[in-house]
């Protein structure tokens, strides 16, 4: 607490202070922080990875920061309020995994406390216009009817193609 006179309690949580998010975009993900009053975070603590197996991402791309100097850590740039990352990403399991990204990041109170490093694994959903071309279409009550009337058929017909025939047994 940097010898700042505050009860443990007038924190809080860093998953409150630092709501974390994140929206697929075409071939990016957005991910956004929301940072609650009084709390920043510092940009060189940001890392996004992949999680998901044959996901590929690049590096992160921030904004800029505001500058901070920081008693134990120097001159620092932090983000108040919100930042947005933007992250290109490459597939190669033509979309059998849910896209899962890990997210690193540090932050600290303006009142003196600062968090261990936090790490989120996130699951980014498709962002609204995205979502609603991606969205499955639902079928007509008809088509389930029809498929089971071509399933039957098919059964019907193996058995009228075979009536008549025997099954030859191997010879013991």
């Amino acid at each position: 607490m940097r010898g700042v006179a505050s009860n443990e309690t007038d924190f809080l949580p860093p998953d409150v202070a630092f709501r974390v998010g994140g929206t697929i975009v075409g071939n990016t993900v957005e991910v956004r922080w929301v940072i609650a009053d009084g709390y920043y975070l510092y940009r060189q603590k940001i890392e996004v990875t992949a999680e998901s197996p044959d996901l590929i991402v690049a590096a992160a791309q921030l904004p800029a920061g505001v500058i901070k100097t920081d008693p134990y850590l120097g001159t620092q740039e932090i983000y108040t309020q919100q930042v947005e990352a933007v992250v290109p990403f490459t597939r190669f399991d033509a979309g059998a995994h849910p896209i899962q990204i890990k997210v690193t990041y540090q932050g600290c109170a303006e009142a003196g406390l600062c968090y261990p490093p936090i790490t989120k694994v996130i699951f980014p959903g498709a962002g609204a216009a995205a979502a609603a071309q991606a969205a499955p279409s639902v079928p007509h009550p008809w088509e389930g009817i029809a498929i089971l009337g071509g399933g039957l058929a098919f059964l019907l017909s193996g058995l009228v193609l075979r009536k008549g025939r025997k099954l030859d047994s191997p010879a013991a």
